[in-house]
């Protein structure tokens, strides 16, 4: 039974990490968040210390560390722009770190952090559940079988509406979030990367706060994509259903079929992490690149082979930033 800490107990995904640490027979000890709405933990871990305070959580850490306590593992739930920081923390703390995605903001923390590894003796292990999705594996093996020089033409689409919260919030601000392509792409990208090999090109059609469209193209792959949060960008088949989210993936014409199979991902992550076989910096690199490259891209506009939602961003939200 390994010993955990969690921060940012109170946020959306956290859940999963408590239901992951549950079910792997592990032990929560110590968990962190500002806001203390976390009676959730009562389902998984009653006995959890807690704190809203990240002076007595580091002070309670910093007691165990020597002890038969110590924590073995610190699991990172936080807002994206403080992943660096608290992964640093967890390594200086003696502790294995799990991060959700994206694991950082910029290419170049990862290079920091494989030094802080290399200091520690410790390892940053991340959240890139898609690849174990069973659909996602067959897909994968498809393409590896599948004609050697043969470059695929694919479009992804992914629409997940958000309310007007969302620009109150700190995942409506382009520094603290990474932007939409971050938020809500940063998985989509990992997989596709993972799937047709490096990015050769990456160019941005349209850039808005609330969506982003644009055109890369992978070793094995040309990608249109088209992401939003906007649910006036929803096609009118997904509003007669009465339905806020909209993914669809297509190769070649023909769609991708991966809707189910989502609720063990992340245990069977943190099976992986427990066996040595987890994710690590190197496998996070080329999907935050790649929504580095698109933040710091200009948006060229509707040319060239764009993807056909595009044409939505004369559409404006009546919310802005």
């Amino acid at each position: 039974m390994k010993n955990f800490g969690l921060i940012g107990v109170a946020g959306y995904i956290a859940p999963r990490h408590l239901r992951a640490i549950k079910d792997t027979n592990n032990n929560l000890i110590v968990a962190l968040d500002k806001s203390d709405t976390v009676g959730i933990m009562d389902s998984y871990f009653p006995n959890c210390s807690f704190y809203t305070e990240f002076e007595r959580f580091d002070r309670y850490v910093e007691k165990i560390k020597h002890t038969e306590r110590k924590l073995d593992f610190l699991t990172v739930c936080t807002p994206n722009y403080l992943h660096d920081s608290h992964i640093r923390f967890g390594l200086r703390a003696g502790a294995d770190v799990i991060c959700e995605k994206p694991l950082v903001l910029n290419p170049w923390n990862i290079d920091a952090l494989t030094v802080m590894e290399k200091e520690t003796g410790k390892k940053v292990n991340t959240i890139l559940q898609l690849r174990l999705h069973k659909a996602i594996i067959d897909w994968k093996k498809q393409i590896e079988e599948g004609p050697k020089d043969k470059i695929y033409d694919v479009d992804l689409t992914y629409i997940t509406s958000r309310g007007t919260w969302y620009y109150a919030s700190w995942k409506g601000f382009m520094e603290k979030s990474g932007g939409v392509a971050t938020n809500i792409g940063i998985h989509f990208y990992d997989m596709l990367s993972w799937i047709f090999g490096p990015v050769e090109e990456n160019i941005v059609h349209i850039a808005q706060h609330d969506r982003v469209g644009g055109y890369l193209r992978f070793k094995r792959a040309r990608v249109r994509y088209f992401l939003s949060i906007n649910p006036d960008t929803l096609p009118q088949e997904a509003v007669i259903a009465g339905k806020r989210t909209y993914r669809k993936i297509e190769m070649e014409g023909s769609e991708i079929e991966f809707s189910e199979g989502f609720t063990e991902l992340h245990t069977d992550s943190y099976k992986k992490i427990l066996d040595n076989k987890g994710f690590g910096l190197e496998d996070s690199r080329p999907c935050i690149e790649i929504v580095h490259g698109i933040r710091n891209s200009q948006a060229i506009g509707l040319v060239g082979d764009y993807h056909p939602l595009c044409r939505l961003s004369l559409v404006k939200h009546p919310f802005k930033i």
